[in-house]
């Protein structure tokens, strides 16, 4: 939609709504000409907004519920998720004038400035919608000086986000001169902030250094934080001082009508370490310190929550907050929040085991006698048998061979920890280690009737990953069979060397593998060799919708060249370059293109399929990750994926993808034909934004120390050692462990790539990477 459509404005623009008239007479004048816009050529979320006058009308016109109900459904569409539309535009001066005419008033504004606000723009020109509302602001302003606080608010709120300085900062100056409500007062600090920082910052030392005690109300207190933040203003001790006197401040950001600030102390720990100084950091660890010992249970929450993200964000954070994160483990109000944050942080947590333990330890047999559990040792938390289960959970990342024992004790109890032996909040590639106890519970709880499926699948998984160790448990697995075929991949796990091949295991997968899934005809093969069954399993699953023909051409490609007759059926199988793209059809037909190389080694058949996954995953945000999966595909391929080069290059110029990119071109590409040099420098750019970061590392070793400049040697070595993570965003307890290990990496490849172990060092002491020395010449 062309900007100048989307701007397009009904006629006869009303001036006077705000002149004394009475609400009651207003509403007729509001929706003039409201049918004469075409609606049907602007769209919204869900399509072209042909909705929107009805919508009007029961604004303009409706009950209050009825109105409010209206609302919502506007913010459902032209403001979704914080999204704006064509739409957005084309509706902000009805909204404007509603507003003015008195109905619905702060809601009405909050909604303006809300799309005012938003840059995420779609369909349209880039402030587009933002121009509409600042169209508007001479309906905007006199709500200003409303009887309403709520208005008020919202009006500065609505005015602000337009970025009009000139037209609004005066209204602003004069309204914050005789704003008596400190909601509102904190609203306009925020404003002036925004449309001009240095002004906002005078403000807020005046705000924060009073002439007369007491200090200012909390809230133009939390306001002067933000504006001293906003403007760069450097950390001190009346910052300090005024963030903690408002503790806790969720309730006062629950006030704001900006998302970004409800949860005060987290977005100023946030702001400050985002600033990346050894300042800032220190600063970040003496308030959430003084918040983490303060007596109220409240004030401790907020800063439990925002030690989280501290940690999720600094690398070095974590060490300096568990002095104060320790003691909270005794404290039944904090307690919980702590374990959760322990979870998270990943190693640095060790010392934090053995008062997990005692935690963890709650007497089973109190617990079955209808008590909430007593502690048999150390010192618990209110006997909260769930607390103990995700202590346990903790200690059997961290030390795992101490928590075996407790885990064996009671494992129908604990399902937390039981979930994370089995791997669902371990490292990636760590294993449980094997224990004699533990298994034999796990025997006696795989006998029970009614087992859960999500246990079944945790037990199973467990059994599996310590393969011939886990024989004893081969009767219990062959007769959970029939309930739960997915019991097949434990005992295929089991089979080795040292297990024979027990008539009863076979009989079992032979008996189950008649209609059963896929998994069980693959344990049958595993423990027989004989491949009739799984390979017309295999030819079936192929024949299927695309989620079955993925693990079945995978499995086809294991097999190898013994799965030669499913390739009439794989080569039938893709579903063409004029299908319908879906994630689940584009990784089918990558996994067919690479099961037919591994089965054929002939590239003539799996390049067109691959060719044409690219195709359709082309410029589509959604299917970024099937292209990547068809990179890695490609890769396989060597010098006889060449023809897929240019498909490989058009990835380059996204950071998710330029690194698996690199790493297909080094394996298919002509080497002369590659600018290794400017392929180090988009794989490097990846790694800074935690995209792919990996495989990033994994793509500069490939290219080799003669593609990198000092400047990558440099920046490399900033990726190992700086304090702000790379990998930010996950999983809240996968974070850290992630950037751990691509730390640990991106180490080891500096290394590899200097031939210097010492150019990994870790950070000295006060958290400052080490200055990374530039390579030879």
């Amino acid at each position: 939609m062309a900007p100048e459509q989307t701007r397009a404005q009904p006629p006869g623009e009303i001036t006077d709504l705000s002149s004394g008239r009475t609400p009651e007479k207003v509403p007729a004048r509001v929706m003039d000409d409201v049918d004469a816009y075409p609606w049907s050529t602007v769209s919204h979320a869900y399509g072209p907004a042909e909705d929107l006058p009805g919508l009007l009308r029961v604004l303009a016109e409706g009950e209050p519920d009825a109105a409010g109900e209206a609302v919502s459904e506007l913010y459902g569409s032209v403001l979704h998720q914080g999204t704006v539309y064509a739409a957005s535009a084309a509706v902000a001066p009805f909204l404007a004038r509603v507003a003015a005419a008195g109905r619905s008033r702060a809601d009405l504004l909050t909604l303006l400035g809300g799309m005012a606000e938003s840059e995420d723009e779609y369909g349209v020109g880039q402030g587009t919608v933002r121009a509409a509302v600042a169209a508007q602001l001479p309906l905007i302003l006199p709500s200003l000086s409303d009887g309403s606080p709520e208005v008020r608010q919202a009006a500065v709120w609505a005015a602000a986000h337009t970025r009009e300085a000139r037209a609004v900062l005066p209204g602003l100056r004069e309204r914050w001169e005789r704003e008596p409500e400190a909601p509102v007062r904190a609203e306009l600090l925020g404003a002036v902030s925004r449309l001009d920082p240095a002004e906002g910052a005078a403000l807020a030392r005046e705000a924060l250094a009073p002439k007369e005690a007491p200090p200012g109300p909390p809230h133009v207190l939390l306001a002067a934080v933000f504006a001293c933040l906003d403007a760069g203003v450097p950390w001190g001790l009346a910052q300090h001082s005024a963030l903690l006197s408002t503790l806790p401040a969720d309730p006062l950001g629950a006030d704001r009508l900006g998302l970004d600030r409800r949860e005060p102390l987290h977005a100023v720990v946030e702001a400050l370490l985002l600033r990346d100084t050894e300042e800032e950091r220190a600063a970040v660890a003496a308030l959430l310190d003084t918040a983490l010992r303060d007596g109220r249970a409240e004030v401790r929450a907020e800063a439990l929550w925002a030690a989280g993200r501290a940690c999720r964000l600094s690398r070095g954070t974590r060490e300096r907050l568990l002095p104060s994160l320790l003691p909270l483990l005794s404290d039944t109000d904090s307690a919980r929040g702590v374990v959760s944050l322990l979870g998270g942080i990943g190693a640095a947590a060790a010392t934090a085991v053995p008062a997990l333990l005692a935690l963890a330890t709650v007497d089973a047999d109190a617990a079955d006698d209808g008590t909430d559990g007593e502690v048999i040792t150390g010192e618990s938390v209110g006997g909260d048998a769930d607390l103990a289960d995700r202590a346990l959970g903790v200690v059997a990342v961290l030390a795992p061979e101490k928590a075996a024992p407790l885990l064996a004790r009671d494992l129908g109890r604990r399902p937390w920890a039981l979930g994370s032996a089995a791997g669902m909040r371990a490292p990636e590639g760590t294993r449980f280690p094997f224990d004699r106890q533990l298994l034999a519970a796990i025997r006696v709880r795989l006998t029970e009737p009614d087992l859960p499926s999500g246990e079944t699948w945790e037990l199973t998984r467990l059994l599996r990953d310590w393969g011939a160790l886990a024989a004893p448990a081969l009767p219990e697995l062959c007769a959970l069979l029939p309930r739960h075929p997915q019991a097949a991949d434990a005992i295929a796990a089991i089979h080795g060397a040292e297990v024979a091949a027990g008539p009863f295991v076979v009989d079992a997968l032979r008996a189950a593998a008649d209609g059963g899934p896929l998994v069980v005809a693959r344990a049958l093969h595993r423990w027989t060799g004989e491949t009739p069954e799984l390979l017309r399993r295999l030819e079936k699953e192929l024949a299927g919708g695309p989620e079955a023909v993925t693990p079945a051409a995978g499995a086809a490609g294991e097999l190898g060249a013994v799965a030669a007759p499913l390739v009439p059926a794989l080569r039938a199988a893709p579903s063409g370059a004029d299908a319908a793209g879906t994630t689940s059809v584009l990784d089918a037909d990558t996994a067919i293109a690479e099961a037919l190389w591994r089965i054929t080694r002939d590239a003539s058949p799996a390049v067109p399929v691959l060719d044409s996954v690219f195709a359709r995953a082309a410029g589509q945000y959604w299917f970024r990750w099937n292209a990547i999966r068809a990179a890695r595909a490609t890769a396989l391929l060597g010098p006889a994926g060449r023809p897929l080069v240019p498909r490989l290059e058009a990835l380059l110029a996204d950071p998710e993808q330029a690194p698996v990119a690199v790493l297909a071109l080094i394996a298919v590409a002509e080497p002369s034909s590659l600018d290794r040099r400017a392929l180090a420098d988009i794989v490097l750019t990846s790694a800074e934004q935690g995209a792919s970061a990996p495989e990033a590392c994994d793509a500069l070793e490939a290219l080799g120390a003669t593609a990198l400049a000092p400047d990558h040697i440099r920046r490399l070595g900033a990726l190992a050692e700086r304090d702000l993570r790379v990998v930010r965003w996950g999983l809240e307890d996968q974070v850290v462990r992630a950037d751990d290990a691509l730390r640990a990496r991106a180490r080891a490849v500096l290394g590899a790539l200097t031939g210097d172990l010492s150019r990994a060092a870790p950070p000295d002491g006060r958290g400052r990477p080490r200055p990374t020395p530039a390579p030879p010449g």
